[in-house]
């Protein structure tokens, strides 16, 4: 396996204003791995604490914030030499004791010399309470499923990856790379980006197995929602959860409550999709008025759109059959092509400093996948599973906004720029940010 975060692990550590590090992300998104893998590249030793698996760990913060005192405890439980900058700390599963979190605080104020770097499941939870955390005093790193370009590492397509970060100018991929991406994106719409379920594929080339690894992650799942929620809001967890799909297979993809439950209402159950949202099971797409700056002003907060972190699980989730990677672009068009919208703002979300939107017009209707802000430009982009690709929601959003300077479309085309529209080939959403500079750098010129 390799991981791409790695490298911005190295700016970390690199960094004159470090702090200590918090890497949040989906549960088993490989957070700890990153850690001990980054530990065991650039320091000499990693003194590594558990603190669900050693609770009495959790007793060296709750009786003293003094640093010093902490860390000769640290250095007695490991029985190994901790150095500054030579030795990476590693609190795991912190979200299980609030006084560790907060003494972050001291180490970034009182012994900056050292490198700490923290992880726990559903940490989003713990964060979202004000009291929970150091404001200011760490730093924030994301670890997000495995992206396209790590599942073609993990698989042997190095090449592969290596020919789309190499891609300088926007033209037709040669058939001898477009053929074989197109046949590898659709294999990851099976595995998704769950690390063992890739490694199911890469290692074992076993489907059946990469089925029972996301069987059993979603399962972990469901079981995180009675630990570690309130006992009320478990069974309206699972039933938010459990509808995503069938939401995202209507034509409407806007979330509805009484999809969830018939007569539902939003203050019944707006906690536990909260509670979706701060695990970082779930990304909620906010719809907005308009596309002005900043965008998130223009947030309409009554209506959204849920999609899952990781387009396998959503697929396993839909009880979506691998099968269906043989029968041609089904894939790509299964329930509205909700998969190929999924994927396409898993890939983007960690390319972009604030979640895409979307806007959607009625009578007649016109809505477009997403609305992204790269630096100053607000962009319309669409996902196209079908083979037709006539964007109406495009030319009717360029007509309500003229002064749009660039639009996006990905679908199953080859890349192109055809005036001011962009067609990116599905497979290489992970590369967007990049083209779309490119693109924009021909319109400026």
């Amino acid at each position: 396996m390799q991981r791409l975060i790695l490298e911005k692990m190295l700016l970390w550590k690199e960094s004159v204003n470090r702090k200590p590090l918090i890497l949040t992300g989906i549960r088993q998104s490989g957070k700890t791995w990153a850690l001990k893998e980054f530990g065991m590249k650039h320091y000499r030793n990693t003194a590594y604490f558990n603190f669900e698996e050693n609770e009495e760990y959790r007793q060296f913060f709750q009786t003293t914030k003094d640093v010093a005192r902490i860390m000769q405890n640290l250095i007695m439980a490991s029985s190994q030499t901790i150095r500054p900058g030579e030795t990476l700390i590693v609190f795991d599963e912190i979200q299980e004791c609030n006084e560790a979190l907060n003494t972050l605080k001291y180490f970034c104020e009182n012994a900056p010399e050292y490198h700490v770097a923290c992880a726990g499941s559903l940490l989003g939870i713990a964060l979202s309470k004000p009291a929970s955390f150091p404001v200011g005093k760490v730093d924030f790193m994301s670890l997000h499923p495995m992206s396209f370009t790590e599942f073609l590492i993990a698989n042997g397509d190095e090449n592969l990856a290596n020919y789309m970060g190499a891609i300088d100018v926007i033209e037709p991929i040669p058939d001898a790379f477009y053929n074989q991406l197109y046949e590898k994106i659709k294999m990851y719409y099976i595995t998704g980006g769950m690390p063992e379920a890739v490694r199911a594929w890469a290692e074992l080339r076993d489907v059946s197995l990469v089925e029972q690894t996301l069987h059993n992650i979603l399962n972990a799942f469901e079981l995180d929602f009675s630990k570690y929620s309130l006992p009320k809001d478990h069974p309206k967890l699972s039933l938010v959860w459990k509808s995503i799909p069938s939401q995202l297979a209507r034509e409407n993809k806007k979330f509805l409550y009484q999809s969830v439950k018939g007569g539902a209402r939003a203050r019944e159950y707006e906690d536990a999709l909260q509670w979706l949202v701060d695990a970082a099971l779930v990304y909620k797409i906010f719809k907005i008025s308009a596309p002005g700056l900043p965008l998130a002003a223009y947030d309409d907060i009554s209506a959204y759109k849920l999609y899952l972190a990781d387009v396998g699980l959503l697929r396993r989730l839909s009880s979506l059959a691998p099968t269906a990677f043989a029968e041609g672009n089904r894939l790509f068009t299964e329930f509205k092509g909700a998969l190929s919208e999924n994927y396409i703002l898993q890939a983007l979300s960690p390319q972009l400093d604030l979640l895409p939107r979307y806007w959607s017009v009625n009578n007649p209707r016109y809505e477009v996948d997403f609305i992204i802000q790269r630096e100053n430009d607000i962009l319309p982009v669409e996902v196209k599973s079908e083979t037709n690709t006539e964007s109406k929601s495009l030319r009717k959003y360029k007509e309500s906004f003229p002064e749009t300077k660039l639009r996006v479309r990905f679908s199953m085309q080859n890349l192109k720029l055809d005036g001011d529209l962009l067609n990116i080939p599905i497979f290489l959403a992970d590369e967007a940010d990049r083209i779309i500079g490119m693109a924009l750098e021909r319109y400026r010129a």
